[in-house]
């Protein structure tokens, strides 16, 4: 049965209707892909995954702040939602997942989640833990450099932010005011480790005045609070005023990866308190309470993104692994040097 919509409230500047409802579908979206990547780890099908779940508001709300074909995107392993509202399709996604010879990122030699499509303004993934964070501030210096006006958000968790790197790249991203936005996405738990064993403060964003720029805290599991957030750093950014931290509040619903287990270190009462703070059902009511879906709308959107992923999965399994010819490819220049 259909609901009745509710009266209309004013949108947040920059989002339209459409586009909200766009952002539900990206998150539902990364949560049907997120869910069938642990299916096929179970399965035996793919080596390793790594949840997105509870981080779909903050990256999708990011994405949606950014200007897209003009901002770079330096991403980390758990930014699934943050790929596929920037570009990447399922299918590439799930190809990425089983290790394919036509994989875009890294032709199925690279770790999964490992995004790299240049073309889409998304640099490539540091396995090291926040080496990408100084791979970032290098990028959006060569952008002021250049005198060009593009931002570059650099992603991570709380738990990078205990790296030496981390806190070097922040510093010379302060004293030379590049045009970045560091987003640290807080699940509380840097694999097993909780945020109290990391650090004798309660908010990341605390730190940002040791080097000199704002820190904002946003509730990560709400996209219109990060979209808000992340928005108003980048156009500081843009404008030339230098970084912004932000720490998005979010959570992490299931085991670090694939082959972790959180009931090592969780107790089953919180694993199940986890649930109250899922940002889809709670995006959800944002959004029925203004009149921008029904109950119909989101069956419908749900049923879609069901299809897409599952019509992925059986596109990207299909298709041919890597061969020993390929051990090489795009590793070495080819032609002769002059």
């Amino acid at each position: 049965m259909k609901s009745e919509p509710k009266v209309r409230a004013s949108l947040p500047d920059g989002l339209t209707a459409d586009t909200l409802r766009e952002m539900y579908y990206r998150m539902v979206l990364t949560r049907m892909c997120d869910d069938r990547a642990f299916a096929l780890n179970r399965q035996g099908k793919i080596p390793f995954a790594a949840t997105c779940q509870g981080h779909e508001g903050v990256q999708v709300g990011a994405a949606y702040a950014l200007k897209r074909g003009t901002d770079w995107l330096v991403p980390y392993y758990r930014d699934t939602a943050l790929a596929l509202s920037y570009g990447v399709t399922p299918r590439e996604q799930l190809m990425c997942l089983f290790a394919r010879k036509a994989d875009i990122f890294s032709s199925g030699r690279q770790f999964p989640n490992h995004y790299s499509v240049p073309d889409r303004n998304i640099a490539s993934i540091s396995s090291i833990i926040a080496a990408h964070v100084t791979h970032g501030v290098g990028m959006a210096l060569a952008f002021r450099m250049r005198k060009q006006p593009i931002v570059t958000l650099i992603t991570f968790g709380e738990g990078s932010t205990s790296e030496g790197e981390w806190h070097e790249a922040l510093n010379f991203a302060s004293i030379h005011k590049v045009p970045a936005v560091f987003l640290c996405e807080n699940n509380e738990f840097a694999i097993s480790v909780p945020q109290k064993l990391q650090m004798a403060i309660t908010n990341v964003a605390d730190r940002a005045a040791g080097y000199g720029m704002p820190g904002v805290i946003c509730d990560g599991t709400d996209p219109v609070a990060t979209y808000t957030v992340v928005r108003a750093a980048v156009e500081r950014a843009r404008a030339g005023e230098g970084p912004t931290l932000i720490e998005a509040k979010c959570y992490r619903a299931m085991s670090h990866t694939s082959d972790d287990n959180q009931a090592t270190y969780r107790t089953p009462q919180e694993i199940e308190a986890l649930k109250s703070r899922d940002p889809i059902p709670r995006f959800e009511g944002w959004l029925k309470d203004r009149g921008l879906i029904d109950d119909e709308t989101i069956a419908q959107l749900k049923k879609k993104a069901q299809a897409e992923v599952d019509e992925a999965t059986d596109w990207a399994e299909q298709q041919p692994p890597p061969t020993e010819e390929d051990l090489y490819t795009h590793v070495y220049a080819s032609g002769a040097l002059s």
